[in-house]
């Protein structure tokens, strides 16, 4: 009655403070906006009232995105001539698709600002309806010209659209292009036959000493421009690009330690360690010497000190050294001349040193051919000598490539050679003479692109495997505690043995990663990739990658990730706060605890789902039809999942036990440690745990103990002998009980006489305690002082008398073989004269006679 009165006395206030044009509004059933003019009522027999017109568009928005179309569409004519002029250079080919790209998205952006305004106008043509038939009555004028108004300008916005959308078709034509032509131009340069007659003759020599000279002088000018006037900005850029590169050799060091380098009084170190080695000493060495080489140059920039030709060319100088290093460290690591045990390859000490001579004159081989063509084309050197060049420099390292080949680097028992694996073997001297053979036949460019990619992308390549082994190897179970970073954190910290073992899978995957993105922009750009389309690819990756009707992102795919962790920690800390700060004060019991924590668990991880899902970019609708096929499945084959899943919610909402009670399910017997939405973990008494499925415990019988609270009774049975005085055993044993501190006085315990037993008298105590779970040690003591009392009161308790067995002597084995062989002896005659007897009785018809008993 009084919440009916206090919502009548709500309504009523409200309908009092509400102006009379609102009520008549709601009457009338006219939605009305705020801020704009009521429309005038229509009269009988025409049209319902008209809700207001929407708000205008915003002032230039169709004259604005026209302007940015037009000016979208000179910088497409722009980049289409700048095509046609640069056709030639594969550089330029990308960077006119990148900028391409930016206009596509731009364009498409333009189309995307109409959006809204295209959702209003067709709500507010919804709203008006549909246009008065004919020999229906006019439409009001008011109308009418809204109407007119709003299809108006939906047409100028359509008409921006489809500029829009032929400008993005364009721009995707002009990029498809790009890509033709760039896949030509490596068509070309591979397939190309250039005439050696030309290239070997004694032209070259003197061409080559031209170039030399001119390649003297201008060195020579900018180094003595450099000394003269920058020669501080040079030191200064020196040290700076030296202190970071030792900085990070240092630190690497530091931080990696015995994974850094060989150690020499190891004799037989292990498989990990040779990896970890081999893999670390190649790559950060490497690291320092690209960092010290990039930053003397970003810095030598950063002061001016670089002309244009000397930038190029000691950005080339930079790669050369860079590749030439690297090459020479991951052979020595590999292959450790100076230390056999720590080999990754079991060759021998003398081809080991030669593999790493052979392997760093074909990495000096390439990149001094490499620094040589742009020193060539910045100079623009005549096409003779680049063919010269080429030519020798293809020719060498198809002869290191079978030099490789034919080396014997395997020692057998016997003392002989043994030559590499017939695979390895025949793919060495297959490249070697392809390259020789293409080299010959004026295929230099061919022989080029394989020479560079057996130097450098083996390089990469064979690190990158090192890698993957590395981080395989610490990823197995027990690996990472046996490192030097694993002891350490075993020694430093409170990390057990499975918490270094999942640390060393997250080691391993972070290893993976690492190397994935390292390595594999590196082999892209040398097999003729340049870094716009790592970039244009990386973009795509991260934006979307459509499939079919499917989007993926990287980026909103990590988004989710990203969302759902933090939302599930935020759960995790929620819960804890809930049950420690205030569940605990407030004195909840543990099983309301247990419910509420759980509950709240569940909820949180399935509202991070969910949020995370939405963040990721993944459109739930389109997962209807999985869900309505998974029903099916449910149906069926989840049943029993199901069933125990709703019993699971059912018992956290019943509550018919909570954890710490004692229940009693069938056979098993203990105390509930946890309820979740599958099964229930029950202790038993000899600490066993048994998960019991949920729906067990919903359709069978539980007893519970300590359901609403753990008063209980327990029952001790004791019989007594005949003859005994019954009144004083019932005496006895009430004082027993009563005199227990754990036995409650009320209700008061009590003693039952409660049969006449074949053996004894029986008795029965029944005491109730305040926790049953004291039962055991109730009945202990309660006997222990049956005992006592008995034997004081000389009591007697009868027991049931036990079967006496009687066990027979085992005959002792005779020691007189003589009087063994007596007694056989008479024996046998026995039985021949009973046998004689017997055959004598039948002959003469008498009935043999039995022998008379003892």
């Amino acid at each position: 009655m009084l919440f009916r009165l206090f919502r009548l006395i709500l309504v009523c206030a409200l309908v009092a403070s509400a102006p009379l044009g609102a009520i008549a509004q709601v009457a009338d059933q006219v939605p009305a906006t705020p801020g704009a003019s009521q429309a005038p009522a229509a009269p009988v027999g025409s049209q319902a009232p008209v809700a207001p017109a929407v708000s205008p568009a915003p002032p230039g928005l169709i004259a604005d995105q026209q302007k940015m179309i037009k000016d979208l569409t000179a910088k497409t004519d722009g980049f289409e001539k700048k095509i046609q002029q640069d056709g030639e250079e594969d550089s330029s080919l990308v960077d006119i698709r990148l900028q391409l790209e930016e206009l596509s998205r731009e364009s498409l952006n333009t189309a995307l600002a109409f959006r809204t305004r295209l959702a209003e106008i067709n709500a507010r043509v919804q709203q008006l309806g549909p246009v008065p038939a004919a020999g229906q009555p006019p439409e009001p004028d008011i109308v009418s010209t809204e109407r007119q108004a709003l299809t108006s300008e939906k047409a100028e916005i359509n008409a921006v659209i489809s500029q829009a959308q032929a400008l993005s078709i364009r721009i995707s034509g002009l990029i498809d292009k790009i890509g033709n032509m760039r896949s030509a131009l490596f068509r070309n340069l591979l397939t190309k036959r250039y005439v050696l007659s030309d290239a070997l003759s004694p032209q070259v020599f003197s061409d080559a000493r031209d170039e030399f000279g001119n390649f003297y002088k201008a060195v020579s000018s900018w180094l003595s421009f450099a000394f003269k006037f920058k020669f501080q900005a040079i030191l200064a850029a020196t040290f700076v690009a030296l202190g970071l590169a030792l900085v990070l050799l240092v630190g690497g060091r530091r931080l990696f330690g015995r994974v850094f380098e060989a150690d020499p009084t190891n004799e037989d170190p292990s498989y990990l360690s040779r990896l970890s080695v081999a893999f670390w000493s190649t790559l950060l060495p490497t690291l320092a010497v690209g960092a010290f080489l990039g930053s003397t140059i970003f810095f030598f920039n950063y002061y001016n000190v670089l002309r244009g030709d000397i930038g190029l060319f000691l950005n080339a100088l930079a790669s050369v050294i860079g590749v030439v290093f690297c090459v020479n460290r991951l052979t020595n690591a590999a292959l450790s001349p100076r230390l056999p045990n720590w080999r990754l390859i079991p060759v021998e000490t003398g081809p080991a040193r030669w593999l790493v001579r052979l392997a760093t004159a074909m990495a000096v081989v390439i990149s001094f051919n490499t620094f040589l063509s742009i020193v060539n084309d910045k100079m623009g050197s005549p096409l003779s000598l680049t063919i010269a060049r080429s030519f020798l420099a293809t020719i060498i390292v198809g002869v290191i490539l079978i030099l490789m080949a034919m080396l014997r680097p395997f020692k057998a028992r016997d003392g002989s050679w043994r030559p590499w694996p017939a695979w390895l073997r025949y793919l060495s001297l297959s490249l070697g003479l392809f390259t020789i053979v293409a080299a010959l036949l004026g295929y230099i460019g061919l022989a080029l692109f394989v020479s560079l990619q057996v130097v450098v992308t083996g390089t990469a390549l064979i690190t990158a495997y090192i890698g993957f082994l590395s981080a395989q190897a610490i990823g197995e179970e027990g690996a990472f505690a046996n490192t030097s970073v694993g002891r350490w954190l075993s020694a430093n910290s409170s990390y057990e043995d499975t918490a270094l073992d999942q640390l060393g899978l997250v080691v391993s995957v972070a290893i993976n990663l690492m190397i994935v993105l390292v390595f594999l922009p590196l082999i892209l750009l040398m097999w003729g990739f340049q870094p716009g389309d790592i970039q244009a690819w990386a973009y795509k990756l991260a934006t979307g990658v459509t499939i079919g009707s499917v989007t993926i992102s990287v980026t909103g795919i990590l988004s989710g990730i990203v969302v759902f962790i933090i939302g599930y920690f935020l759960t995790r800390w929620f819960q804890g706060w809930l049950d420690g700060s205030v569940m605990a004060r407030g004195k909840v019991d543990t099983g309301v605890r247990n419910s509420i924590r759980l509950a709240v668990g569940y909820a949180g991880v399935a509202l991070a789902a969910l949020v995370g899902i939405s963040a990721a970019g993944i459109d739930l609708s389109s997962l209807a039809l999985v869900a309505g096929a998974l029903s099916l499945g449910i149906g069926f084959g989840l049943q029993n999942v199901v069933s125990n899943f709703v019993s699971g919610l059912i018992l956290l909402a019943e509550r018919p036990f909570k954890v710490g009670d004692w229940i009693v399910a069938g056979e098993i017997s203990g105390t509930v440690k946890k309820i979740s939405v599958r099964a229930t973990e029950i202790e038993t008494f000899q600490r066993q745990s048994v998960i019991l499925p949920n729906s067990n415990l919903i359709n069978n019988a539980v007893g519970n103990w300590t359901h609403r609270n753990k008063l209980g009774r327990i029952d001790i049975k004791i019989g007594v002998a005949y003859g005994s005085d019954v009144k004083q055993v019932h005496a006895v044993l009430l004082e027993i009980a009563r005199s227990h501190p754990l036995v409650l006085k009320n209700p008061e315990p009590f003693v039952l006489f409660s049969n006449f037993g074949a053996a004894a008298l029986e008795f029965e105590i029944r005491v109730f305690l305040a926790d049953v779970m004291n039962g055991n040690i109730v009945q202990n003591d309660v006997r222990f002082a049956v005992l006592e009392k008995f034997n004081d009161q000389h009591i007697e308790i009868p027991s049931t008398p036990r079967a006496v067995v009687e066990t027979k002597d085992a005959k002792a084995w005779p020691t007189d073989d003589d009087k063994i062989e007596a007694d056989f002896v008479e024996q046998e005659q026995a039985k021949a004269e009973a046998a004689a007897e017997a055959k004598r009785a039948a002959k003469s018809g008498r009935k043999a006679r039995k022998p008379d008993p003892d």
